[in-house]
């Protein structure tokens, strides 16, 4: 492959803030601070919880069964994961943000689902599980969210999602100053003579 596709693809995956770059240094994946990793949270909170009002609002009989099987699904998945491969994990991943765009979509609000995949906040909880190696949830962690959108009241909904998408955000962060710690570049040999020149 040519230089100038991959450097292309390097400038998207920098715009969604996924990679960073240093001039004459290179690039490397994106270690988030603390303070980004709890505001991504927020973006989430405040747009899947209004997301989650609206489906309880809005959802006819045979979407809030699909929700259901969907949830119940993902539950299956989700207590298959112990040593799985990285492909096995995807699909698990990509069948979760399935089910929380179809929420969006069941609320009836098209720009609240742009919204959600566009600010890319469901990816983001996926690095995040992640590196806090958070694979195996609670049981029927998504079929009681499902349950409480297809069957509880607005408030319910909105409690339900909220509590959903706080769960192991501590986990993560208690993972964030040994990550900050070795958020350090490593800079090329020859540059670090040049700055222990500069600085004698």
């Amino acid at each position: 492959m040519s230089f100038l596709p991959v450097s292309e693809a390097l400038q998207h995956l920098e715009i969604d803030g996924l990679v960073e770059s240093r001039p004459r240094v290179g690039t490397r994946v994106r270690v988030p601070t603390r303070k980004e990793i709890e505001e991504r949270y927020a973006l989430r909170e405040a747009l899947e919880t209004q997301s989650a009002r609206l489906c309880a609002e809005n959802a006819d009989e045979s979407g809030r069964q699909e929700l259901i099987k969907m949830a119940y699904q993902l539950d299956k998945l989700y207590a298959s994961t112990a040593g799985a491969d990285e492909g096995y994990l995807y699909s698990v991943h990509t069948y979760h943000m399935a089910f929380h765009l179809r929420i969006a979509e069941l609320g009836g609000n098209s720009l609240l689902r742009g919204a959600i995949e566009r600010e890319q906040v469901l990816i983001f909880n996926w690095l995040f599980d992640d590196a806090a190696h958070q694979r195996n949830l609670p049981p029927n962690f998504h079929s009681d969210l499902a349950a409480a959108l297809t069957q509880g009241t607005v408030e319910e909904a909105d409690q339900a999602m909220r509590a959903h998408i706080r769960y192991g955000m501590d986990r993560v962060l208690e993972l964030v100053p040994a990550a900050e710690v070795e958020n350090s570049w490593r800079v090329p040999r020859k540059n670090n003579r040049r700055l222990a020149t500069a600085n004698k």
